[in-house]
């Protein structure tokens, strides 16, 4: 049976990797955020030469789909660590933001 992929698993599917391996001492929030940075920018170095049009098609290159999937998913692992580590609730956060740039940009009424 497939454990449920919601956040709260995630994160603790992450915490235990880590625990396991003596790795909690390593994940502070300096480090964490420098790892994000880091995996960002692999992400970023996959589209760093393509053209607009090359990089909409990425994922229909099998070669090219997988590493971006995996940059993806370090991007979201380090992210989501970071959150569990000061305590940031990640869904809370980004719905208060959203709802933040919600009232800073309105929609444009029509002419």
């Amino acid at each position: 049976m497939t454990e449920r992929l919601d956040v709260a698993v995630l994160q603790r599917r992450l915490a235990e990797f880590a625990a396991a391996r003596d790795w909690e001492q390593y994940h502070t929030p300096k480090n964490l955020a420098a790892a994000l940075s880091v995996e960002a920018s692999e992400l970023v170095e996959i589209f760093q030469w393509l053209t607009p049009e090359q990089s909409e098609g990425v994922m229909r290159d099998p070669d090219t789909a997988p590493r971006v999937a995996d940059e993806v998913a370090d991007v979201l692992a380090y992210l989501l660590q970071f959150c569990e580590v000061l305590g940031i609730d990640v869904l809370a956060a980004l719905a208060a933001k959203i709802e933040r740039n919600e009232r800073r940009f309105p929609v444009p009424e029509g002419p």
